[in-house]
């Protein structure tokens, strides 16, 4: 059996060349066929290494995540607002997992190989094509994520569905209140007219692609699950404030 340290530095090396061989592959649809505009990664500026969970609304499966990963690499290098050259996935910033359903990280093999770049998968607790309550996470994935916490940045999505305005789990109100992270909300905007759902195939060129991060939150741990939860809508501009009128019938 390997040492301890042995193994950390493979996993980290075969999650350094998922990121490269994944960034160089979708750089083009995000940043060339389409215009990819990001603000405020000032935010990110003097943010600690790990307890940091950056909550954010979802459009596609995998570009969101994806998006995600090319911006924080090229922060890494220096880049502020902005990806240039992808020259950044030469050494990548890797130490971010992301929150993502079973089901779907099971589905294809590129799915499968997408979870080797610091997936964290998660049971869902309702259907998505039903009317069940959406009740939160199980236990055993909250734990997972706290853990991760205890190492990286975290990337979830409280709607655990890339339908827009659909309401959030309280699972990641209860992980803020027990982990008590530094909370960064993310909004972007424009994934869904660019890519289909999975976020594989590219369905217009053209787009406005725009990824907001915003100011940390200023949390009261202590509030209720709920009253957490709908902070963080308000904070990821998926509340009812910010439905369209036509949705609200």
């Amino acid at each position: 059996m390997g040492k301890p340290g042995s193994r950390v530095r493979n996993v980290n090396i075969v999650r350094k060349l998922v990121h490269f061989t994944v960034g160089l592959f979708t750089y083009p649809g995000i940043a060339i066929m389409n215009k990819l505009r990001i603000y405020g990664t000032e935010h990110l500026k003097d943010l600690p290494s790990h307890n940091v969970l950056f909550v954010s609304n979802h459009q596609t499966y995998f570009v969101d995540v994806i998006t995600f990963f090319h911006i924080l690499s090229a922060h890494k290098w220096g880049k502020k607002n902005r990806l240039g050259i992808p020259y950044y996935f030469l050494n990548p910033y890797t130490r971010v997992n992301y929150v993502a359903a079973e089901q779907t990280m099971k589905s294809s093999w590129l799915s499968r190989l997408f979870l080797l770049a610091g997936g964290l998968t998660v049971k869902r607790t309702w259907n998505e094509n039903s009317n069940e309550k959406r009740t939160g996470l199980d236990p055993s994935d909250t734990r997972k994520i706290q853990r991760a916490l205890d190492r990286n940045w975290v990337i979830t999505f409280p709607q655990g569905t890339t339908t827009p305005y659909a309401p959030a789990r309280k699972g990641t109100a209860l992980i803020i209140k027990h982990h008590k992270p530094i909370v960064i909300p993310v909004v972007i905007n424009g994934f869904s007219r660019a890519f289909n759902k999975t976020g594989i195939t590219l369905k217009r060129k053209g787009i406005l692609l725009t990824v907001t991060f915003k100011p940390p939150m200023n949390i009261d741990y202590d509030a209720s699950a709920q009253e957490i939860t709908n902070q963080l809508m308000d904070a990821i501009e998926q509340s009812k404030q910010y439905m369209p009128e036509v949705l609200q019938h």
